[in-house]
């Protein structure tokens, strides 16, 4: 069973949003100010937050941009990830990942069937790893996003969690681009 460790120090990670949206503005973004409000209230730090449309190689560019950047760790995309045309993230995402992180999308889809039941199977949310950091992408409802925060991320997102979580095994992410 996963526990907090209180014993060790908690360590912040600095996390970027990306809203994937033809339609939304920062002002009318809510599952990016819910992951932003949970991000804080953690004691994570925002590194950085943009909406891009739902373009596939936009999504991707943004992706890359902040992968390339020392001073973000994680993130966390929302919107872009059901099964409709416009739906181009879990794509984009997949065009930018060195390793998937298969679990995730499968403990979203065990979560959410405990919220939305068999509705779940309609999102296609996703995590991986590029260049020593780490990707998210999940639907773009703020349930969704807080459904994603409170019991999978927060958790793996905490380097206090145990048995084991994301942030202690960061500094081995780009380990085999150092091996050279």
């Amino acid at each position: 069973m996963s526990r907090i460790d209180d014993t060790k120090e908690f360590i912040p990670v600095r996390i970027a949003v990306l809203t994937v949206s033809d339609t939304r503005d920062i002002t009318g973004d809510k599952s990016g100010a819910t992951l932003v409000e949970r991000i804080e209230t953690a004691g994570h730090i925002l590194a950085d937050r943009m909406i891009v449309r739902d373009e596939r190689d936009q999504i991707a560019s943004q992706l890359r941009t902040w992968i390339a950047r020392d001073d973000i760790d994680v993130v966390i995309s929302t919107g872009g990830t059901g099964l409709t045309g416009r739906d181009v993230t879990v794509e984009a995402h997949r065009d930018v990942y060195e390793k998937e992180i298969d679990a995730f999308g499968t403990v979203f889809t065990m979560v959410s069937m405990a919220k939305i039941g068999t509705s779940a199977v309609q999102s296609r949310a996703t995590g991986g790893v590029a260049g020593g950091t780490y990707l998210f992408a999940l639907p773009g409802s703020p349930g969704a996003c807080r459904d994603a925060w409170d019991e999978i991320l927060k958790l793996q997102l905490d380097y206090r969690h145990r048995p084991c979580n994301f942030v202690e095994i960061m500094p081995r992410l780009d380990e085999h681009q150092r091996r050279k």
